[in-house]
């Protein structure tokens, strides 16, 4: 195990360029993985790392880091400097290192402590004060409110984004409401999400656990809480089980008085359907049909919205090379491939009755919108990506934009939003297959009007 601290003036120097580093630091997987081979860094460390969506980001969370890494971090990360060709900044860091060894004898670093300095107070404040993030836990105030950055990219836990659900505004509620779907019940609506993790092995052989499953179901669970809908979550449920509990859910009577629902499907797939545990398939059409205006009358007129974490098929997207474009995008971290096999299944069929009177009449479906996980092309249906740690990438930009941005964007919006983020991700797991992996996410939408959400925000009348 690595002792906790780094020599006083390594942790200075590190301190006193990262101004510096930050900027040109290149944070690659040869440095990494020179960090990970002399143990500094372990493979957790390294994923959530390179997971960060900017090249300042990457640099600004390994300079977190290495203070708490022990002794022997600086000159490890000064070795792999030189084996990256960054010699430039090796030099800066070993000759501030020699400098700050010599000036600063009065510096006492304590854990979890600012610093106390032995010299004077404009001296303290000199070394405290950088428009920067610190490079070390040390110099911050242990019981400091933590920011959506610092949540966002912590080095010390494998948890997904989970600031709060911003709130739409007043204002911006009056301005949009009347163009948009009626979304001022309380709650919202109700929510069903079915999360298969386990599958049975007899029954299902060929279908390996959704690793970092468990945790996509809490993440769902939270934020459309915090969107004021009603949550029921079911585990591991065979084919027909998921069947009698969507049926179960469509029928409600309490749909009549809330404006919307929610249904979230994560399960290995291909395209058209999801795997139950027993290994069979649930059509995606006979899910939709059920809450159609002809089978769920209650949600007439309703925004109805799914969204379905599975595979559409077995073929990964390994990526083309952009023209003209950056060398590489950012790779967040070591995913997992969440694929099924192929299979196939009939949609049972259903009629409407006739109404006696005139009415307006309305399609058979409508105000739907879908996010798929993956894409369905005209040659091929591609796999869908999951992290074991952090849950699949598509439920990932899905709760970090409905907490960011459904404040004042429209869901069709925020779905273009996910996929432009979906698109800039790419796989890191050197040696594996899955290595520079890619994902495309897509949504389909009978939508009629703007839905927002307006979250937080409780009408008055």
């Amino acid at each position: 195990m690595l002792e906790c601290g780094m020599l006083d003036r390594d942790r200075l120097a590190l301190k006193t360029c990262s101004t510096i580093l930050c900027k040109q630091l290149v944070v690659d997987e040869l440095l990494i993985q020179s960090l990970q081979a002399d143990e500094i860094l372990t493979e957790a460390m390294a994923e959530n790392i390179m997971a960060a969506q900017t090249s300042q980001k990457r640099s600004w969370c390994l300079l977190l880091l290495l203070p708490k890494r022990g002794p022997r971090a600086f000159s490890s990360f000064c070795t792999a400097l030189q084996e990256t060709q960054q010699q430039h900044l090796y030099e800066l860091l070993t000759q501030s290192s020699e400098k700050d060894g010599k000036e600063t004898p009065g510096v006492i670093f304590r854990p979890e402590e600012e610093p106390v300095m032995a010299t004077t107070e404009k001296k303290r404040e000199r070394f405290i004060d950088s428009s920067l993030p610190l490079p070390t836990q040390e110099v911050v105030a242990a019981k400091r409110a933590r920011t959506q950055e610092s949540m966002e990219f912590s080095l010390d836990a494998d948890s997904p984004i989970n600031t709060p659900v911003l709130p739409c505004s007043p204002d911006f509620y009056l301005s949009n409401c009347h163009q948009s779907y009626r979304m001022n019940s309380s709650p919202r609506g109700f929510a069903l999400v079915i999360s298969n993790v386990t599958f049975d092995p007899c029954a299902a052989p060929d279908l390996d656990p959704r690793k970092g499953g468990e945790v996509d179901e809490e993440v769902l669970r939270k934020v459309f809480t915090e969107l004021d809908y009603v949550l029921t979550v079911h585990r591991d449920l065979t084919a027909q089980g998921m069947k009698a509990c969507i049926e179960e859910f469509s029928r409600r009577p309490g749909h009549q008085t809330m404006d919307s629902c929610v249904v979230c499907l994560l399960s290995h797939g291909v395209e058209g359907a999801i795997y139950g545990t027993d290994g069979r398939l649930l059509q995606l059409d006979w899910v939709f049909e059920s809450f159609d205006n002809a089978h769920c009358p209650l949600l007439q007129n309703k925004p109805k919205m799914f969204f379905i974490q599975a595979c559409r098929g077995e073929e990964m997207d390994c990526g083309v090379e952009q023209m003209d474009g950056p060398g590489r995008t950012c790779s967040p971290s070591c995913e997992q491939r969440d694929a099924g096999r192929e299979g196939q299944g009939d949609a049972s069929a259903r009629q409407s009755g006739d109404m006696r009177r005139t009415r307006i009449k309305l399609p058979q479906r409508s105000d739907m919108i879908c996010g798929f996980a993956s894409l369905k092309g005209q040659s091929i249906c591609t796999a869908a990506m999951r992290n074991t740690k952090r849950g699949s990438w598509f439920v990932q930009e899905l709760n970090k934009m409905l907490r960011h941005r459904a404040r004042d964007t429209h869901l069709a919006d925020i779905m273009v939003q996910v996929n432009r983020h979906i698109k800039e991700r790419e796989g890191y797991a050197p040696g594996t297959a899955h290595h520079r992996c890619k994902e495309m996410s897509e949504f389909t939408s009978s939508l009629c009007k703007d839905l927002y959400l307006f979250p937080k925000y409780q009408s008055q009348y």
